[in-house]
């Protein structure tokens, strides 16, 4: 027992100094407890099996699909259009809806499904992150107070109560007691949050890389691309040397040979199905190549002149798309600079064949000074550069061309490696992971409400922890991610690793009599005060083991105690068993005491410390005021 606890102080000490990554200490304290012979391998490591931590996995995915679709830009806006920016506001909303959302899902899921929410309001309003993350973990929390199935604390006492010979709990018996926890938990937080949770989180964005959007406005590429749709029926089309008119239905761009006959390029070919009532649409985008055929529906994208451009739509009966704009789902855009021991400087771009090579079109060249002959040439606000956009098949290229290219994400990423030839500019496996595959917000938006009705309704036989594993699967199958590379990179592996290695110190404390040993302790020596006083003395002894020991294994260790000690002292032992739940749930002052906790410590810059300066006192507080509110509630 000695060894644990000297393990647990300097644990503790560890994460206090903060100066070791939280999940380095938590795996040397495991190591520590599995070398020393207090755990088997099989204890030690039950932690990387629980099904709390592989929810958190899956819970982390599908944030990820939530944040990459764009759905979570979309319902904060909703939530920044409620508060109209203030941060007050906009504070209440968040404690507000994860409270409620909390008591019907895990807090857990909650704080992982409004987490990217939070994170776009944040991005969008230019407010601090921080300032809001902990106080959502902390609400998932106080939600799970108002409803039985809330948090599973709740549901131990329940049974405890059930087992006793007392009257079940109702499914809203806790909604008094919640409604006070979650008032408290704003009242406290709102000052304490704004005091010392809004701080710079150290990743401030430099402006050295250029948006696709600046790319796009720079190149003026809108002023030379159009869009014409092939619709299923032709009201005109010019006929053949043969007589036959003339049709695109069925060709490949090889046999058209457009830019040949019309000095027009076609660079990206778009098929866009939706459902039958409209809710769900599937775009996909491709690169325009010599063996491309075009279908009925397509929408072909065309760069070059515009009279050319009308005279090839006429030919084949295309219509002409009002709207011009450029999306980046399957392709990108990324310029590269042409480099002295380049084997294409010299050729013309036609010649250099990069569609074939690379996978890639040339949409622009800028090139710096005024000697350089070109078809079009530098604008106001584009400096001394000269930017070719038009018939670029025939440009030369030279040393230290900028070439603005655009093809699949892939294989823009695989650029980066030729260094001979050239140097890409910016890095597009990150520009990626930024474009929103907004197309698919209806889906993301379906599967996590799947996901919340099988983990809420009970006539659904799913275990929360496969509802998960279900939904984040689903997020892959549906394409919320562009590959399963990018749902790999949503998952937070620090603080899974915390949490795993943290759940054995629970049955190492157990195993060694350590939790028992206090509680007895504390609960024999406060009996002899009174009622109120053992209360009190149950939710502190609760709310410290909480810290160290999961909510749910500290509730099933302290409720038979709270339960004997009512019984000992005369009274009815609801208030007791709710000061258990209490205790249990109301954890804040760690980041490990509870999976939200470490949810959100990464994502928004925090320290140990930060969670006593703010989880602490709102833990005592919430202690102190239901010591005295709780007899009210449930007489003794």
């Amino acid at each position: 027992m000695t060894i644990t606890l000297i393990i647990l102080v300097i644990t503790v000490a560890m994460f206090i100094w903060g100066r070791v990554r939280a999940d380095i200490v938590a795996l040397t304290a495991l190591a520590a407890l599995l070398v020393l012979g207090i755990l088997t391998p099989a204890e030690a490591l039950a932690g990387f099996s629980s099904p709390i931590v592989i929810m958190m996995i899956g819970l982390f995915v599908v944030g990820g699909a939530i944040m990459q679709t764009g759905l979570a830009k979309l319902t904060g806006n909703k939530l920044m259009a409620l508060s109209r920016g203030n941060e007050t506001i906009t504070f209440l909303l968040v404690m507000l809806v994860t409270s409620f959302i909390g008591a019907f899902v895990s807090n857990t899921g909650t704080v992982a499904l409004m987490m990217p929410i939070i994170m776009s309001i944040a991005a969008g309003s230019g407010m601090q992150s921080s300032r809001f993350l902990m106080p959502l973990a902390f609400a998932g929390s106080l939600g799970g107070m108002l409803t039985l199935i809330g948090t599973p604390p709740n549901l131990v006492i329940d049974e405890v109560l059930t087992a006793a010979g007392y009257q079940p709990l109702a499914f809203f018996s806790f909604f008094p007691v919640g409604i006070i926890v979650i008032a408290i938990g704003i009242i406290v937080l709102m000052p304490l949050s704004k005091i010392f949770l809004s701080k710079s989180q150290g990743n401030k964005k430099k402006k050295n890389a250029k948006s696709l959007d600046d790319l796009v406005d720079e190149y003026r590429l809108l002023d030379n691309m159009h869009r014409y749709i092939v619709p299923s029926s032709r009201t005109s089309a010019a006929r053949d040397e043969n007589g036959n008119v003339m049709d695109i239905v069925g060709k490949t761009l090889k046999e058209l040979s457009i830019q040949k006959k019309y000095g027009v390029s076609i660079i990206e070919i778009r098929n866009e199905k939706k459902s039958r009532l409209g809710l769900v649409k599937d775009v996909n985008q491709n690169m325009a190549k010599s063996s491309s055929t075009i279908q009925v529906h397509d929408t072909l994208y065309i760069i070059g002149d515009e009279q050319k451009m009308q005279r090839f739509a006429q030919d084949y009966g295309l219509r002409k798309m009002k709207d011009v704009k450029i999306d980046f789902y399957d392709l990108g855009l990324t310029e590269i600079v042409v480099m002295p021991t380049s084997n294409f400087a010299g050729l013309r771009i036609g010649e250099a064949n990069l569609r074939k090579r690379f996978g890639i079109n040339v949409l622009g060249v800028k090139r710096g000074g005024s000697s350089s002959s070109s078809s079009s040439s530098s604008e106001g606000g584009r400096g001394s550069n000269e930017y070719i956009t038009d018939n670029l098949i025939a440009a030369k290229l030279h040393v230290g061309d900028m070439l603005l290219v655009q093809g699949e994400w892939t294989n823009l990423a695989h650029l980066t490696a030729d260094t001979t030839n050239w140097v890409v500019l910016d890095q597009p496996e990150k520009t990626a992971d930024k474009v929103l595959l907004d197309y698919k917000a209806p889906v993301a938006a379906a599967i996590m409400l799947l996901m919340i009705a099988m983990m809420v309704f009970d006539f659904i036989p799913v275990a929360p922890v496969t509802a998960v594993i279900i939904a984040g699967l689903l997020t892959v199958f549906a394409g919320c991610f562009r590959n399963v590379e990018a749902a790999y990179k949503t998952i937070n592996w620090e603080s899974i690793v915390l949490i795993a290695s943290m759940m054995p110190m629970s049955t190492a404390l157990e195993k060694t009599g350590a939790s028992a040993l206090v509680s007895q302790g504390l609960v024999d020596s406060l009996g002899a005060m009174g009622p109120t006083a053992l209360l009190a003395g149950i939710y502190f002894t609760t709310s410290l083991m909480t810290m160290f020991i999961s909510n749910t294994a500290t509730a099933v260790l302290m409720a038979p105690i709270a339960l004997v000690a009512a019984q000992q002292v005369g009274v009815s032992p609801y208030s007791f068993l709710f000061a258990v739940t209490l205790g249990a749930s109301m954890c804040f002052a760690s980041p490990f005491s509870t999976p939200p906790n470490a949810l959100v410590m990464k994502a928004g810059g925090y320290t140990f410390m930060d969670y006593v300066k703010v989880g602490l006192p709102l833990q005592i507080i919430i202690g102190v005021v239901m010591t005295f509110v709780l007899p009210l509630l449930f007489e003794y």
